[in-house]
């Protein structure tokens, strides 16, 4: 294993994850990998969540360290977290696609906000990115024109526009056909040969089993790990 892929892009040392006042996991310490690929599983309430809003600086770390992509997480001001989010990206079962405007739009609007400029640039990084997940002509379509697998299929375009070296992915098949789910499971696992790091939360155990890898798996307040213990991926508890 080179040096390269040895430097973690998250690093995390006896943190405490909150929900409101409750903590929701203690005393996590784990590092995750340039370029690895990494499950994050666990019933709904036990804090999967949480700690993927925690490392993309959504809910404030309160105690431990954590380190994302170069960036301290704990007291990180608000510009820092607009620096951090261009090198990390962030999928959510729901798409979260601008209803009112066409893939196209939702993706300069992308741009724009994380500081692109030269229309030229612009238009042939969309392209680019609309070809690496496999849809051609559909930048002037609007988000409720496409299938719901299309429609995560934009959502990953967009979030590959910056090039980040981590993808978060909450649930991206959540909401998905089986048969749809594994073609955007294989998207996931041919960003991930590129280079890009990736954390999936699933509920989804059955990927566990066709597409085995390393699994965090928070439980009764703990975060497991497959690279440090033997547990069991499907029990609920």
């Amino acid at each position: 294993m080179s040096s390269f892929s040895n430097e973690p892009v998250i690093r995390i040392e006896n943190a405490t994850i909150f929900q409101e006042d409750k903590a929701i996991l203690s005393d996590i310490s784990l590092s995750i990998g340039k370029g690895e690929f990494v499950y994050l599983i666990g019933r709904t309430g036990s804090g999967k969540s949480s700690l993927m809003k925690t490392l993309y600086a959504d809910l404030d770390l309160r105690l431990g360290q954590m380190e994302v992509a170069g960036f301290k997480i704990n007291g990180i001001k608000s510009k820092q977290i607009a620096q951090l989010r261009r090198k990390i990206s962030v999928i959510f079962q729901d798409f979260q696609l601008l209803a009112d405007r066409t893939v196209a739009e939702n993706l300069y609007f992308v741009m724009k906000a994380t500081g692109w400029k030269e229309k030229s640039k612009m238009k042939t990084r969309m392209a680019d990115v609309l070809m690496r997940v496999g849809l051609g002509a559909v930048d002037n379509k609007m988000p409720h024109q496409l299938s719901g697998g299309e429609q995560q299929r934009v959502v990953i375009a967009r979030a590959l526009i910056n090039e980040p070296v981590l993808l978060i992915a909450d649930e991206p098949t959540g909401n998905l056909d089986p048969e749809v789910s594994e073609g955007i499971f294989k998207l996931f696992t041919d960003i991930n040969k590129s280079g890009t790091a990736i954390l999936m939360g699933t509920h989804d155990h059955s990927f566990l089993d066709t597409h085995p890898s390393r699994v965090l798996k928070c439980q009764q307040g703990k975060l497991l790990d497959s690279d440090k213990e033997d547990f069991d991926f499907k029990s609920n508890y």
